[in-house]
């Protein structure tokens, strides 16, 4: 179960690192480079996306049939690990939100630029008429 962790933490990372180098303000023809290898990349790693809501449906599940431990009945043992699972799976859950929302932001910005860039040659072409 922990490699499915490691893996969305990776991919979050590698994500960050994606969103950070598209916000630098590049020279105009390493940007277009840039932001065309992105574009090329997020059709496969559009597989992410289900896989992180399929985890935070995991959660959800999980979460639901979780035995409660808050009575006196309970050990100090058994509620430190209650509680260390309740905030292993809001670890996860914020890990798979971020996998969801780094990508949407990726996505969206490479889109602007190429909207941006269609533009700018529309008014090129304008001017040369």
């Amino acid at each position: 179960m922990a490699l499915q962790w490691v893996m969305l933490g990776y991919v979050v990372v590698g994500e960050a690192l994606a969103a950070l180098l598209l916000t630098f303000p590049w020279p105009r023809m390493l940007k277009t480079r840039l932001v065309a290898t992105l574009s090329s990349l997020l059709q496969p790693a559009m597989g992410i996306v289900p896989f992180a809501i399929f985890q935070l449906l995991d959660i959800y599940w999980k979460n639901e049939h979780r035995l409660m431990c808050t009575s006196d009945a309970c050990t100090s043992v058994e509620r430190d690990r209650y509680e260390r699972s309740i905030y292993k799976a809001q670890r996860n859950a914020v890990l798979s939100v971020s996998a969801c929302l780094l990508y949407w932001i990726i996505f969206r910005i490479c889109k602007y630029y190429n909207e941006i860039q269609n533009l700018e040659e529309q008014i090129k072409r304008w001017k040369e008429t």
